[in-house]
């Protein structure tokens, strides 16, 4: 991995935690609690300086009651992954709402593809 893409996912992990912590309501120095670690440790993952071991991500995932992969998911680039994150965003919506967003997908990407 060349460093430019290993910032980068760095980078998506750390919001990707802290989107996390802020939906489960807590803050850092209560994640750094859970964790047995400082807040500036939890401050550092978030801010996208310090990769998170896969040990640590599992206990993240645990404090905020999330899978692991969702951590990941937002920093690839991989087409299954992207989608998967799409459908975590659209699943809490209304059935409507959802058919709404699917069809607005659909209108994009045939456009993008020229179809």
């Amino acid at each position: 991995m060349n460093e430019a893409r290993e910032k980068a996912l760095m980078a998506a992990v750390g919001a990707a935690i802290a989107r996390e912590r802020v939906a489960a309501g807590k803050t850092q120095d209560q994640v750094a609690e859970a964790l047995g670690i400082g807040a500036e440790a939890v401050s550092r993952i978030e801010r996208g300086l310090v990769m998170p071991s896969l040990v640590r991500l599992v206990d993240l995932a645990e404090v905020f009651g999330c899978p692991v992969e969702r951590f990941v998911r937002r920093g690839s680039d991989r087409g299954a992954d992207q989608a998967a994150v799409i459908g975590e965003m659209i699943a809490p919506l209304k059935k409507g709402d959802r058919q709404f967003v699917v069809e607005m997908v659909e209108r994009v990407c045939g456009h993008l593809c020229g179809k």
